[in-house]
C-alpha cells in the first residue's frame, strides 16, 4: 500500500501560502515590538495587519478563512 494513499489529504482552505518579504530593518524591528506586545509572531502580526487593511478597504475575499488559533494545541486526553 502506498504511504501517500494512507495519509489524510489537507483541505485546500487549510493550505497556507509562503511569501518572501524584504523589509527595512527599522520597520521589522517595529513589527517585532508590536507583535511581542500582542503575543504574536512577526508573521502572525503581518497577517493581522493585512487582514485589517483588506477589511477596511472593503476588499476582503469571500473565501478568506479565519486566522489560525494562536498558542499551543489542546492537550490530547488519550495521552
Amino acid at each position: 500500500m502506498n504511504d501517500e494513499a494512507a495519509r489524510p489529504r489537507k483541505r485546500k482552505s487549510a493550505e497556507r501560502k509562503s511569501v518572501l518579504l524584504r523589509l527595512d530593518p527599522a520597520v521589522h524591528e517595529a513589527l517585532q515590538r508590536w507583535a511581542a506586545d500582542e503575543l504574536r509572531s512577526v508573521n502572525a502580526q503581518i497577517e493581522v495587519i493585512l487582514r485589517q487593511a483588506l477589511k477596511s478597504a472593503h476588499r476582503s475575499p469571500k473565501a478568506m478563512g479565519e486566522l489560525p488559533r494562536r498558542g499551543r494545541p489542546p492537550i490530547d486526553p488519550q495521552l
